[in-house]
């Protein structure tokens, strides 16, 4: 999967190595400011029974 990235990515080696840590950047922010906080309205570990 990722040689067929590297592969359709345009320019040489080095464009292509910061275009890539901008695709984990901006995947790990996505993750972190809409995934996460949803997902962890929907996990039980708030109630608390005792």
């Amino acid at each position: 999967m990722f040689s067929l990235l590297w592969y359709y990515l345009p320019g040489p080696a080095p464009v292509k190595a910061l275009i890539v840590v901008a695709l984990l950047v901006a995947v790990f922010l996505l993750l972190m400011e809409v995934v996460f906080p949803w997902v962890s309205t929907l996990m039980p570990y708030n109630d608390v029974a005792f």
